[in-house]
């Protein structure tokens, strides 16, 4: 089965593209992998949550923050690439979590995201990870994740 399959068999949408919020390229291509900028859940432009991660938001909104930012990440993907079908490894994931000073979950807050990818892509979808906890974000959102992926050349 195709990725792009199984993202219709999950029942996964992706958005648009996310457009640069500043002076930047969401995507440069270096041989066989793709660096993605960082990338905030948003849909439509708007995020889809904004505050600190205990502070008002709890480990699961979190973690579909992060869940949400990573498919605006496989759009810019595909955008990229032309296909999710042309992705060989997502290699590595490097997820952002603004909390409070003393918050230690923000692995599990990730796990949104690396937990869709590996849905998607099974092995392929193994990826190294960091993650950071962080003061602030972007307009203020909770999370924000880029990725390195290998593509087929």
């Amino acid at each position: 089965m195709s990725f792009e399959q199984r993202l219709k068999e999950l029942k996964l949408e992706l958005p648009a593209p996310p457009k640069p919020l500043a002076n930047y390229v969401p995507v440069v291509r270096v041989g066989d992998l793709l660096f993605l900028s960082g990338v905030l859940p948003s849909r439509d432009g708007q995020l889809i949550m904004t505050g600190k991660l205990g502070q008002g938001l709890t480990v699961e909104q979190g973690a579909e923050a992060a869940r949400v930012a990573v498919l605006n990440g496989l759009s810019t993907i595909r955008s990229a690439a032309g296909s999710l079908n042309d992705v060989k490894q997502i290699v590595k994931m490097v997820g952002y979590v603004a909390c409070n000073p003393g918050f230690t979950d923000q692995p599990q807050v990730l796990n949104g995201a690396s937990d869709l990818l590996v849905s998607l892509f099974g092995d392929a979808g193994r990826h190294a990870r960091v993650a950071v906890g962080v003061a602030e974000l972007p307009r203020n959102a909770p999370v924000e994740i880029e990725l390195i992926v290998q593509i087929v050349s």
